[in-house]
């Protein structure tokens, strides 16, 4: 009976202990909706906990740099190509056949060199016959004078002899032309781009036989967009280069006074010297033609970015350590840089991480140069 007893006094020890555990772990529960804990009982929702997480977060960090605009030139660059200043095609002014040529194609020749010669055939007795005619129209005519003067000879008789000298004059000009027509010159300094005829060949007045340009000069063609044409002059300084990586110095010698209709631009011709033929014709050109000083940023072009809209610009950091896009436009480029204007004279540059963050946003700026960000000024070197 005692072992009974003593059985039965355990159990309830350990019931009241599984009782004890039960009301701590109750208690510890109502602990945790105390204020101040993270239950809701201390009046804060599960959205407001997730808020107060997510303003905790870091702010993206960006390098930045402050600078100041400096002068700059700014340039229109267009693309064209190079010309002769000058291409005839070289007419017969006479008829006859081609016994002689007197340069070949791609030679330089210098003005009134004969390029073709064409058969004189009875040219010369032509022109022999019309100098014994004039010297008999002026004997007869100073006779007519003298016989006026003695009032054996009427008016008219005197001004018909006056008429027959005028008319012997133009015949004995008409056969010297016709003999100077069978020697075709070159009009100006140049070269023979092409010929049309060969030795045998039978030509008219009118017949082109010879392409030739002036190479001495070349020009630059371009089309300049509206709303550049209105700050060139004609006379200006440019430069132009080619494709093929020659440079070269000249001045703007035409801009056309109407648009292109189908490409709504102006034509513009920038000529130069070529005299030693270091410049090929009819390849292509950039043209760059100075139009002013502009207060501009200088900067790497691995800063510029587009918007949504496809503008272009760069983002600077605001007073308020917000990112900021401002559309720019490009002035002046190197390989190694490019010039802006259209931003404020002082801007905030973010140089790394722009990439990765959007207009408006709050980022914490880590200065280029170890100055704080907004103090400080210099020009981008």
């Amino acid at each position: 009976m005692s072992l009974l007893k003593i059985s039965e006094h355990r159990s309830w020890w350990i019931v009241a202990a599984i009782i004890l555990l039960t009301v701590a772990w109750m208690a510890s529960g109502a602990l945790d909706g105390a204020p101040g804990s993270n239950g809701s009982a201390g009046g804060q929702t599960d959205g407001q906990a997730g808020d107060a997480s997510a303003e905790d977060e870091p702010l993206p960090e960006v390098q930045v740099r402050r600078q100041s605009a400096e002068p700059v030139m700014r340039h229109v660059r267009i693309y064209g190509r190079t010309e002769p200043a000058r291409s005839v095609g070289v007419r017969s002014q006479t008829r006859g056949r081609v016994t002689a040529i007197g340069a070949s194609r791609g030679e330089r020749v210098e003005a009134g060199t004969v390029l073709l010669e064409l058969d004189l055939r009875d040219r010369r007795e032509r022109l022999e016959e019309a100098r014994a005619r004039l010297r008999q129209r002026e004997l007869e005519y100073q006779a007519r004078q003298r016989l006026g003067g003695q009032s054996l000879a009427s008016a008219s008789q005197v001004a018909e002899a006056e008429a027959l000298l005028e008319q012997a004059r133009t015949e004995l000009r008409r056969a010297e032309l016709d003999v100077e027509y069978m020697q075709i010159r070159a009009p100006f300094a140049g070269e023979v781009l092409d010929r049309m005829v060969e030795i045998g060949d039978f030509v008219d007045p009118g017949d082109t036989v010879l392409d030739f340009v002036d190479t001495n000069t070349l020009i630059a063609a371009a089309g300049v967009a509206e709303l550049d044409i209105s700050v060139l002059r004609e006379g200006q300084a440019g430069s132009a280069r080619l494709i093929t990586g020659e440079t070269t110095e000249g001045r703007l010698r035409y801009i056309a006074p109407v648009a292109d209709p189908a490409t709504r631009t102006f034509l513009v011709e920038l000529e130069f010297d070529n005299r030693e033929r270091r410049l090929p014709a009819g390849v292509t050109a950039e043209l760059e033609l100075p139009v002013g000083e502009v207060q501009a940023h200088r900067m790497s072009p691995a800063l510029l970015t587009l918007d949504e809209d496809g503008t272009l610009g760069v983002k600077l950091l605001d007073e308020r350590g917000r990112v900021d896009f401002v559309p720019a436009r490009i002035v002046h480029s190197t390989p190694e840089a490019v010039w802006l204007d259209g931003l404020p004279e002082q801007i905030t540059l973010i140089t790394r991480g722009q990439g990765f963050v959007q207009q408006g946003q709050q980022v914490r700026a880590v200065p280029a140069d170890g100055a704080r960000p907004g103090e400080g000024s210099g020009t981008a070197r």
